[in-house]
């Protein structure tokens, strides 16, 4: 198994944060390190999804107009 290159980050979060990530951490069976690095994760991967998203709703609703000025490709 390929060795993966760590980070070490610290944060500071206020005491209400921080009880509600060990909470959260403990009740999933995970480190609080594993938990934020999930959370991350997960987050990047969603902001990911929504670009491509609203991308492809931008080139659907001006799809015409692309045509228009460049072509279809059809030629």
């Amino acid at each position: 198994m390929a060795k993966t290159r760590k980070a070490q980050l610290n944060v500071r979060v206020d005491e209400g944060t921080a009880r509600a990530a060990r909470e959260k951490a403990l009740a999933r069976g995970m480190s609080v390190n594993r938990y934020i690095e999930e959370l991350v994760r997960q987050d990047t991967g969603e902001a990911g999804h929504t670009f491509l998203e609203a991308a492809a709703d931008f080139m659907r609703q001006y799809e015409k107009v692309f045509a228009e000025e460049v072509g279809d490709g059809r030629r």
